[in-house]
């Protein structure tokens, strides 16, 4: 890049031009026969070169010193504009810079007050969140602690296993109580997890999500036992319809007798408006369990079950027959039943033992009083194993198969007789195979 030269004049000062100098004639421009210090004596200045003359003094600068020295003058000259503004005016800055400073200050303050008054007011927030988490936690705690009261009060209200009870008339499943262990669990689980959540670790459901989680459990809880309850009522009561149908069968009074072995004062019974459902529907229950405890009761005392162990192999019914000795009819008082010589005969309901001993053609016979005016014979026996006075239980060995009296080989003479007459007894095994009853 070349620079144009130019000329800078003062007073009496001379700037040197290229025009001061005399041409060259065409002949010295050979170079080749000119010496050389007559070519560097009338060599051209350069063009890009600064020539200062003064007098006959003369000065050349290069570009680069030119323009160094022109940009120092330029600094020199800015820093002085500079320093003289800034002592002319250093009072107004300083109070400029201090009144910043005071605004900003008042600011942080502002702010800072701003930050108290919301940190007072999370506090609040947190110790009023607080209370309501513990009173949601007691509620809770008290509500487990109910129910699980509640499933203790279920499994007393299952269905007893007593001599006479109906086999498989109800589900199990139906009467099982609601087992709040694996419950419980879950919802100390739940609390604990709530704690955690409140103290600050990790919950991803949240302090509000884990009480409604744990309230919805609890609910599933108590709707599941009240579905218990319901099973349970349904279940009783349809014991105590189909035992009520198989006495009005058999023609036995279904009557409502004093339990035996209770009393005490009488005490009125709060109104339902002062308990919950779940109380109302524990007395529900109890009432039907009642009913069922009294035909239960009845039932034991009706000879239903079977006097033999096993399937029953009937040899002879009951009524009109050929008299297996006289060859005529004749009436049959029982039913005859094939066994071995020895084989347990058992009473077939609970009562007392009038006659034990030698009965004209029953042979060794046992005779027992049900109540009611129910009573059954046992006839044919090899031996009996009771004595007159003793009270039976249902399924008692009273004897053993044999074939003593008028017989004509090992079997049992069995009888039912209401007030004295003799009645078919395969309509109370039909009704005891009906209800399902055992010994």
């Amino acid at each position: 890049m070349s620079y144009r030269s130019s000329t800078v004049r003062r007073p009496g000062e001379h700037v040197a031009r290229a025009a001061d100098f005399p041409a060259q004639a065409p002949e010295h421009r050979d170079h080749g026969h000119r010496p050389a210090h007559a070519r560097h004596a009338h060599a051209r200045p350069a063009a890009s070169d600064y020539t200062f003359t003064h007098g006959k003094r003369r000065v050349r600068i290069g570009p680069v010193a030119f323009w160094i020295c022109v940009g120092t003058l330029v600094v020199m000259a800015g820093w002085t504009m500079v320093t003289a503004t800034y002592f002319a005016f250093k009072d107004d800055v300083l109070k400029r810079l201090l009144a910043r400073q005071s605004e900003m200050q008042h600011a942080y303050e502002d702010r800072i007050a701003e930050m108290r008054t919301q940190i007072d007011r999370v506090t609040s927030r947190q110790l009023l969140d607080q209370e309501q988490f513990e009173q949601k936690l007691d509620q809770i705690a008290r509500r487990q602690a109910t129910l699980e009261s509640r499933t203790t009060t279920l499994s007393t209200l299952a269905d007893p296993t007593i001599t006479g009870s109906i086999k498989g008339s109800v589900p199990p499943a139906s009467h099982k109580p609601i087992p709040l262990s694996d419950r419980g669990a879950k919802v100390e689980r739940g609390l604990a997890a709530i704690v955690a959540r409140f103290t600050g670790r990790n919950n991803s459901g949240g302090l509000t999500g884990t009480l409604a989680r744990l309230q919805e459990s609890l609910d599933r809880v108590e709707t599941r036992q009240a579905s218990a309850l319901a099973n349970i009522e349904e279940g009783f009561n349809g014991k105590a319809r189909r035992i009520r149908g198989v006495l009005v069968e058999l023609g036995v009074e279904a009557g409502k007798p004093l339990p035996p072995a209770t009393g005490g004062p009488f005490v009125p019974l709060k109104t339902s408006s002062e308990r919950n459902a779940f109380d109302r529907y524990i007395e529900r229950v109890n009432v039907a369990r009642s009913h069922v405890d009294r035909l239960t009761h009845k039932l034991m005392s009706v000879p239903l079950r079977r006097p033999l162990a096993g399937e029953l192999d009937q040899s002879s019914g009951f009524g009109v027959r050929v008299d297996p000795f006289l060859g005529r009819p004749a009436m049959h008082t029982g039913v005859d039943f094939r066994g071995d010589t020895g084989d347990p005969v058992r009473a077939t309901a609970t009562g007392t033992v009038t006659q034990a001993g030698w009965s004209g053609g029953y042979g060794k016979m046992v005779e027992i009083r049900h109540g009611n005016g129910l009573s059954t014979r046992y006839g044919h026996l090899s031996e009996i194993l009771v004595r007159e006075g003793q009270s039976v239980r249902i399924g008692q060995i009273v004897g053993r198969v044999g074939s003593t009296g008028r017989s004509t080989g090992p079997h049992l003479h069995y009888e039912t007789r209401r007030d004295g007459d003799a009645v078919d007894p395969t309509r109370f095994l039909r009704a005891g195979a009906k209800l399902g009853l055992a010994f």
